[in-house]
């Protein structure tokens, strides 16, 4: 009966669940370090008060497409609870596969970098999705440029060898990561930040 036990605890816990490991586990030294110079900076925004302090979401560009670069941060207790799989802009495209360019200009199709607050929902062309409104100078035109957090069927679920499909600018992700990160904007009292990097 013991060796039955043990042997359950040993496959029980080989089922990690990757939203309760360490930040430094999940990324390597260089995207930690850049990660944690923008959660800082986020942190600084949000004692305004205008923003959510507990929740943030963070897009790193300099990640391969085909590897979770969307984080869900918790910035009370200062980890990564949630990640997934988003498409960067066709325009942002180089030629050169993992070179990426941003604009913030209409019609570039490219991912804008900066901070953006995450607004409300509407139904569009890929069901629901939210409005951002960029902060910054090099994603003002979020919102005439319909930038929003959407889904797409053609965003895989797990992480590829290969890059994934872009987008028209917008970060977008795959659906049951959406349904996710639905439930975490809708339950939030304030605006949660998304900040989108290279």
């Amino acid at each position: 009966m013991r060796i039955l036990l043990v042997a359950l605890l040993i496959s029980l816990s080989s089922f990690t669940n990757f939203r309760t490991t360490a930040n430094e586990e999940i990324l390597d030294e260089a995207d930690f370090l850049r990660l944690n110079d923008h959660v800082n900076e986020i942190k600084s925004v949000c004692q305004t008060g205008k923003y959510s302090n507990k929740i943030a979401f963070f897009v790193d560009m300099k990640i391969k497409s085909g590897k979770n670069r969307f984080f869900v941060y918790d910035l009370q207790n200062d980890k990564i609870i949630d990640q997934g799989l988003v498409a960067n802009g066709s325009g942002s495209e180089t030629g050169v596969r993992g070179d990426l360019k941003f604009s913030n200009t209409p019609n570039s199709n490219c991912t804008s970098l900066g901070k953006y607050a995450v607004g409300g929902s509407y139904k569009g062309m890929f069901g629901k999705a939210f409005r951002l409104n960029g902060l910054d100078e090099t994603n003002s035109n979020a919102l005439s440029r319909a930038i929003v957090l959407h889904h797409y069927s053609a965003v895989p679920y797990d992480e590829q060898d290969y890059y994934i499909a872009n987008s028209h600018g917008c970060p977008m992700v795959n659906e049951i990561f959406f349904k996710r990160l639905e439930k975490i904007i809708e339950s939030s009292n304030s605006k949660i930040m998304m900040y989108v990097y290279y």
